[in-house]
């Protein structure tokens, strides 16, 4: 075909997601993908008798099939649920933070998570009950404002949900700090914080209290075979649905017809495409600054965009050992190797090469024995850069200085946790904000999209959807979505964006 209803730019989550929805209702759908396989950072890669998982920690928001989340839910109405294996896994995570002397596990389930807490603080218990109380009237008025599509009736918010209301402009510290808490209460409830990637002082307590609320209510899973079942599974339901998918196919350039409206995508073979609704799931700077004319880019967006701050920038060391996690001692899936828990000044370091403050590091095995040969164990420990330090390594450097970097996050593990992995490493991979770059043409290697900042956070992006909207006929999801960064949020935000060019298309009367 040469025409289709709509085009989807990019095959990552949101792309992705969106396809299949607007598949399912019966309009024609392109995805087209300048890699030769789906997914983005939803992958896997093989090194030696090693498959490492290129991404994923662990996902929120599945549940189980008798308490299902929101993202299962999705899932479900889009028809890809019964093509994923998914492994629930069993605790949280491991803390241990040097500055404070912290060093416990932390189980899912809101009865057993706040029972934890009894292990730090006398009160633990009552803290984290009143808590997650606040989180579930929380992300309850976020559900009450989306089926009002953001016009939420002010009386029904005050009788509701008045709490939403109190903590809706404070920062995640400003929070915390109203509430009175224990510092050990509170740097235990933060551990999260960099899965979103903004400190306490910036980050919007609402989207923070949004997503700790469905961790430890609903627990985290991952799929049996990397994230990249998870874009096979969405591959196999477009083709299902009888939609297109182009791979090794480049989009350069999104066409704009003399009234400034969308009117399809040329191909970097030059094809062209027609179509008066796209929607990309990339990131605005590459959609305004490469793929666009600038006389069809509105002074507004550039601005938008430019103002937005690039959110972390990834740093990951794959590892395959040739040594099982039991002979490693090693016993949990998820650790958190901190500096410190307060997470202004692990963002402060983040800022600079030499100084790993924060990692999170994953044993897979302790979630899926059989993700490696016997005898042998797959880990991987990630880390953010918070500013656009690595633009400053020159090409001499760059090999030495990643694996400088690498080195040390395996040191500070070794010495965290009292194993050895550096004898047994077999195989090893590490990814720098310029292989994320390079990969999936994120500007700078951002792997969040663009930071969650109290000013521009979840529920500001949610209620300004079509004030941020300047191209007719173009539409933008995925991680750079209102939704934001994440797994289930670009699924989401790539569904919302297929879900609004729907309308857009019924109002056009097609």
């Amino acid at each position: 075909m040469d025409k289709y209803d709509v085009i989807v730019i990019g095959a990552g989550n949101g792309g992705l997601g969106a396809a299949c929805r607007i598949l399912n209702e019966g309009k024609s759908c392109l995805v087209c993908e300048k890699h030769n396989i789906p997914g983005g950072f939803a992958t896997s890669f093989v090194r030696g008798r090693f498959e490492f998982e290129a991404s994923l920690h662990e996902f929120n928001g599945i549940g189980t099939p008798e308490d299902p989340g929101s993202t299962r839910i999705l899932f479900e109405e889009l028809g890809v649920a019964d093509k994923i294996e998914w492994i629930q896994l069993k605790d949280a995570y491991h803390l241990i933070s040097e500055a404070e002397g912290y060093d416990f596990v932390m189980p899912f389930g809101w009865e057993a998570f706040a029972k934890a807490n009894n292990q730090l603080h006398p009160d633990g218990e009552k803290y984290v009950n009143e808590f997650l109380e606040l989180c579930r009237q929380i992300r309850d008025a976020m559900a009450y404002i989306g089926e009002t599509k953001g016009k939420p009736d002010p009386a029904v918010m005050m009788e509701k949900y008045p709490d939403y209301l109190a903590c809706g402009s404070y920062s995640v510290n400003e929070a915390f700090e109203a509430l009175g808490y224990p510092k050990v209460i509170v740097d235990n409830l933060n551990t999260y914080w960099c899965y979103l990637g903004a400190d306490g002082n910036s980050l919007s307590f609402l989207h923070y209290a949004n997503m700790i609320y469905s961790y430890f209510t609903k627990g985290a899973t991952i799929p049996k075979y990397r994230s990249h079942e998870l874009s096979l599974a969405f591959e196999e339901r477009i083709h299902e649905l009888g939609g297109d998918i182009w791979f090794n196919s480049e989009v350069v350039k999104i066409l704009t017809d003399e009234e400034g409206h969308v009117c399809g995508v040329r191909l970097k073979d030059g094809r062209e495409i027609e179509s008066r609704h796209v929607i990309a799931n990339c990131s605005p700077h590459v959609v305004y600054g490469k793929l666009m004319d600038s006389e069809a880019v509105p002074e507004r967006a550039l601005k938008l965009t430019n103002f937005r701050k690039l959110a972390g920038r990834g740093f990951t060391v794959f590892l395959g050992i040739s040594k099982s996690a039991e002979e490693l001692g090693l016993k949990d899936h998820n650790y958190f190797i901190y500096d410190t828990a307060d997470s202004v000044k692990q963002y402060e370091s983040m800022k600079t090469i030499g100084n790993t403050a924060a990692q999170a590091t994953v044993c897979l095995n302790n979630a899926d024995p059989d993700c490696s040969p016997e005898g042998t164990c797959i880990i991987y420990m990630t880390t953010l850069f918070t500013d656009d330090a690595w633009s400053s390594v020159g090409k001499e450097d760059y090999f030495k200085t990643k694996n400088k970097v690498a080195a040390d996050m395996i040191a500070r593990f070794e010495k965290a946790t009292g194993t050895n992995i550096h004898d047994y490493i077999e195989e090893i991979a590490i990814a720098t904000p310029e292989t994320y770059a390079r990969y999936c043409g994120h500007p700078q290697g951002t792997v969040y999209g663009y930071e969650s900042q109290y000013y521009d956070g979840l529920m500001n992006r949610i209620q300004m959807v079509e004030e941020d909207r300047f191209v007719p006929g173009l539409r933008i999801g995925g991680g750079y979505g209102e939704r934001l960064l994440g797994f289930p949020s670009s699924y989401k935000s790539g569904v919302n964006e297929a879900r609004r060019t729907l309308r857009d298309i019924e109002k056009e009367g097609r």
